[in-house]
């Protein structure tokens, strides 16, 4: 069998993740591989550890991407501070709650659930009263849910967590670098960002930060040496200080002697992708983070107003909408695996479906990074029209541009858009 030259289709990617990757962060990835010990390499590993602070909106010490897909940065902040036998509790208002709970699990953990209804999130409130009767010693909960483009504030949660002396641990990775997030502020301990979707970089790293309190968890949990001999001395110190953790890849104490001062040996990092989240983060900071923030907004209130003018409904409550992701639901009739089909086959146009109890109702078109754009929305809205009209769907023929392009007609002022 004869392989051509790699020639992959040319798409408009419209799903919450992946999303379109930033020509410059591609670039990037074609910069000549360096060995991971090279100094000019340990300074691109430090510059992104800072650039990652920056964007987190945190002071911590610990600021830095765990080598595989969002899910290893998830894992590896669990998976270090879990114990079998700790109480932790797992709100759950979309698929990726059940995730932080089967991950949990995994780890021996006695996890205590919540759910509210899919298109909802949580009172604050609700939240707080039940790790006041549960007493976890982690919380663990979702920032923006893909699922159900739903976002839950965590401000009152993490404050209240941190009176307790309870661990609060956010999976941000719809959200991070496309809506604000402040790690300090909100008292978060632990954070887990995604590389795929609103940093506009290839899957592959999970960007992760935590403090002092998780920290000192993880210290706590390496075994107490003792009587080490002369020999065993020569040894690798990384031979030497076996954490009681069962994951080797995602053990945080040992990714700590790896991204600290030490620079123990514990993988061969992923120099491509390092290059291109470094990218990917100077981009973020060249373009501010509130005009980021503003940037989205302004993109999903032009969406917005293009769906409702064809006659399309939202799902789920306005008010607790995440920025990034904008659920329609699907026409009474309208089968909703065609209408994506179609839309990918003819027009390069990928839009996204959902899970679980959704499946088969919403289309989810998501926002972020490079794919926010102003061509885009246009583009998919228009490609949208076409292919519900080829479906019989009952909508409002011609508005929807109309109404799109009453909003981009309007002056875009960064630091002064609301969604």
């Amino acid at each position: 069998m004869t392989f051509t030259e790699l020639n992959t289709p040319q798409r408009t990617i419209m799903t919450p993740g992946p999303v379109e990757v930033d020509p410059r962060v591609l670039r990037a990835m074609s910069t000549p591989i360096l060995g991971q010990f090279d100094p000019a390499f340990t300074k691109i590993m430090n510059e992104v550890m800072e650039m990652l602070r920056q964007v987190f909106k945190t002071s911590n010490k610990w600021a830095f991407p765990v080598d595989g897909t969002s899910r290893s940065g998830i894992e590896a902040l669990l998976c270090s501070v879990i114990e079998p036998g700790d109480k932790v509790l797992v709100p759950i208002f979309g698929r990726f709650g059940h995730l932080l709970t089967e991950i949990c699990e995994r780890y021996g953990a006695e996890v205590h659930t919540i759910e509210c209804p899919w298109g909802e999130v949580f009172d604050q409130e609700v939240v707080i009263e039940e790790i006041k009767k549960i007493q976890p010693k982690v919380t663990a909960m979702v920032h923006g849910e893909t699922s159900t483009g739903c976002m839950q504030p965590l401000e009152l949660i993490g404050a209240a967590c941190r009176e307790m002396d309870i661990l609060f641990i956010v999976d941000a990775v719809a959200s991070i670098g496309g809506v604000d997030i402040r790690v300090d502020d909100w008292f978060i301990d632990g954070l887990i960002g995604g590389t795929q979707k609103c940093l506009s970089v290839p899957s592959g790293m999970s960007p992760i930060t935590y403090n002092h309190r998780i920290e000192r968890v993880i210290s706590a949990r390496k075994k107490v040496e003792r009587g080490i001999s002369t020999e065993e001395d020569r040894k690798s110190e990384l031979d030497m200080r076996h954490p009681m953790v069962k994951s080797n890849y995602l053990d945080l104490s040992m990714l700590q002697d790896y991204w600290g001062p030490r620079r123990l040996n514990h993988h061969t990092e992923a120099t491509s992708m390092l290059y291109a989240l470094r990218e990917g983060l100077r981009i973020v900071l060249q373009e501010g983070l509130e005009e980021r923030f503003d940037r989205h907004a302004y993109h999903e209130r032009a969406l917005i107003a293009g769906i409702e003018a064809m006659g399309l409904d939202l799902y789920g409550e306005r008010s607790s909408k995440l920025t990034t992701v904008t659920c329609i639901k699907v026409p009474q009739g309208i089968d909703p695996e065609a209408v994506r089909g179609m839309l990918l086959d003819e027009f390069g146009v990928e839009i996204a479906k959902s899970f679980g109890p959704l499946e088969g109702k919403i289309w989810r078109i998501g926002t972020m990074g490079y794919s926010c754009r102003k061509e885009n929305i246009l583009y998919t809205l228009s490609a949208l029209e076409a292919v519900l009209i080829r479906h019989n769907a009952p909508i409002k023929i011609g508005q929807s541009l109309q109404a799109t392009l009453d909003v981009y007609s309007e002056k875009y002022t960064p630091n002064k858009v609301t969604s």
